[in-house]
């Protein structure tokens, strides 16, 4: 049974934080947290945590798979799987052209990214002209008064 572990929001300064517009804000993946962000116009999506069992520590995780073995060490929490999708206006739903990090595999491959009328987000990992994607749900992060915090899928009844 695998058990969700949040990281600490330190730098976090209101109670919930989402985003309402676009890609932006966090994301359940299927074996994740990605908090996407517009950094320097271009957008960037950080591991915040990962799912892992009981006992394990997500930040004890490493990127073992890395084909590049100078970063075989580093953790997977904090790492940033998304590069290269420039942000050409604010009210942009659709990046074609950039990269993606799977740390499963250690490889980087072409990406898109297309924010669906769902408010999911589809992620395309693509080799050559083979494009393979998951969809990506919004989530609603609580910091609660104990420090601790607690996601809930947006477009979930249960969020509402």
């Amino acid at each position: 049974m695998f058990k969700l572990y949040f990281i600490s929001f330190c730098t976090l300064c209101s109670l919930y934080i989402y985003s309402d517009d676009g890609i932006f804000g966090y994301w359940l993946t299927s074996e994740s947290i990605v908090k996407i962000e517009n950094c320097n116009d271009q957008v960037c999506g950080k591991i915040v945590t990962i799912f892992v069992e009981d006992d394990i520590d997500p930040k004890t995780v490493l990127d073992k798979n890395n084909k590049n073995k100078s970063l075989r060490e580093r953790t997977l929490v904090g790492i940033d799987l998304l590069s290269d999708f420039q942000i050409k206006n604010e009210d942009q739903k659709n990046f074609t052209g950039g990269k993606i990090y799977d740390p499963r595999s250690g490889r980087i491959y072409n990406s898109n990214l297309y924010f669906k009328p769902s408010g999911n987000l589809k992620v395309e990992g693509c080799l050559r002209s083979f494009c393979r994607g998951q969809e990506w749900q919004p989530l609603i992060i609580e910091i609660k008064d104990d420090g601790t915090t607690e996601a809930k899928i947006k477009n979930s009844p249960q969020s509402s």
